[in-house]
């Protein structure tokens, strides 16, 4: 935007002294009309320098200023010069496109693939890791177009998947697979799998990623309460569904692309006798690398049949991107986030045998009286509804500019369910004039 500033304002710094520069000038104060506001600083790019010990102060015409932001704008359409629809986040900054990749891919109705389609409309480059034993009916069904439907963009293109990697998170590197995994016929023609052979992978392939997001679990006992669990049962899902995260984020920091920002002052057209300024303020935001993974309120409530130590690794997860915000923001400029989604009936979440029950349930009690969606089309007498790809829009919403001082959250994306203290669809509250959707 453009500000203009009524003469006869003041500027006071150090001394006199005015030269043709780009380089470091000494700390000032800038003092700008009647409503004093300070600015401070070390370093100060710009071509031209005020520096020195006195102060000075001189009326002068301010002809401009100017701040020039970041500008997010929707990309799932070819051309930026004209009018796009889709989601208002640019994953393309500077023209230097986002890349993402996504661990637990294996079809097209769970949250991983609502992610990779938000991210891809948002203009990001989409790899993903697929369970090992599901990667040839995933790349089959890709290649036979049998996800062309749901791979639909809002700007009717389809979403492209770069690259697709098997992987099995559980396993650090090729030294921690057990015998019987590595002779089994269901991991036999694929190679580098495990974690660290994949990012050693994509860091040949691609050199580095953006955006890292964790959208796998695994319970093999998860039908069982926990005190019927097994000490390796509980175990297991703690290592499939929690401390995978940690391994991801722990091998792929190296090859992700940290956060930076630019804030660039230009001073310029100083005259000695009639001071006219021209000051122009650059302003642009990089993002830099972004995590995220996904959980569920089942680690903070009791959500009777989440069993076998799932409740204890979602529990772990939150914890974890935590810590894991706090190191990896320290260190590498990298944000931490967890989504924690409703219930939706996925493959995966079909195994655990009550999903059905837990989408009427939430249905029927969360503040918004709605089905949570993975983005599919549902064709009607006149046009086609798109129904909005919730948690994929809040993953790309976090992994883009708008979120940059977002880390260490636990993002509720579940129709505020999480919120409620006891659930309304209750024998105990028919008298009470609760609204309903009919």
């Amino acid at each position: 935007m453009a500000t203009s500033a009524a003469p006869g304002m003041r500027i006071s710094t150090a001394k006199s002294s005015v030269y043709s520069s780009c380089n470091v000038s000494k700390p000032g104060t800038a003092i700008f009309s009647s409503e004093i506001k300070r600015t401070s600083w070390t370093r100060l790019t710009c071509s031209s320098h005020i520096s020195s010990t006195q102060a000075f102060s001189h009326s002068f015409q301010f002809t401009s200023v100017k701040l020039q932001r970041l500008v997010t704008k929707a990309l799932s359409e070819g051309s930026s010069s004209k009018p796009v629809s889709g989601l208002p986040i640019d994953l393309r900054e500077l023209s230097a496109g986002k890349r993402a990749f996504i661990a637990g891919v294996a079809d097209d109705n769970g949250y991983g693939w609502a992610i990779a389609k938000s991210l891809a409309a948002a203009g990001a480059e989409i790899l993903v890791g697929t369970w090992v034993p599901a990667l040839n009916i995933f790349e089959n069904s890709l290649r036979r177009g049998k996800f062309d439907e749901s791979r639909t963009l809002p700007d009717g293109s389809l979403m492209e998947i770069t690259k697709v990697y098997p992987l099995d998170a559980v396993y650090d590197s090729p030294e921690d697979v057990p015998e019987d995994v590595k002779t089994n016929k269901r991991y036999s023609g694929s190679s580098n799998w495990t974690v660290k052979e994949v990012v050693e992978t994509v860091k040949q392939d691609f050199g580095s990623i953006d955006i890292l997001v964790h959208s796998l679990a695994n319970g093999p006992e998860v039908s069982k309460s926990l005190l019927e669990t097994s000490r390796n049962g509980y175990l297991a899902a703690i290592s499939a569904s929690s401390y995978s995260f940690v391994s991801l984020l722990k091998h792929f920091i190296p090859i992700m692309n940290p956060g930076t920002f630019l804030f660039q002052v230009y001073f310029f057209r100083f005259c000695l006798h009639w001071f006219k300024v021209m000051v122009k303020v650059r302003f642009a935001m990089i993002t830099g690398g972004a995590a995220i993974s996904l959980t569920y309120i089942a680690s903070e409530r009791i959500i009777p049949g989440y069993g076998g130590g799932m409740s204890s690794a979602k529990a772990a997860l939150e914890s974890d991107t935590k810590v894991l915000a706090f190191e990896a923001g320290r260190k590498h400029k990298i944000r931490v986030n967890t989504i924690s989604a409703g219930p939706l009936r996925s493959r995966a979440a079909k195994a655990i045998g009550f999903i059905d029950m837990m989408i009427d349930y939430s249905k029927a009690n969360a503040p918004l009286q709605k089905e949570l969606s993975a983005g599919k089309f549902f064709s009607f007498a006149m046009h086609d509804m798109y129904l909005v790809e919730e948690v994929g829009d809040t993953a790309a919403f976090l992994a883009s500019p708008l979120a940059s001082a977002i880390t260490g959250a636990v993002v509720y994306v579940d129709n505020g369910l999480n919120a409620m203290g006891v659930g309304v669809d209750s024998p105990v509250f028919a008298e009470l004039d609760i609204p309903k959707d009919s």
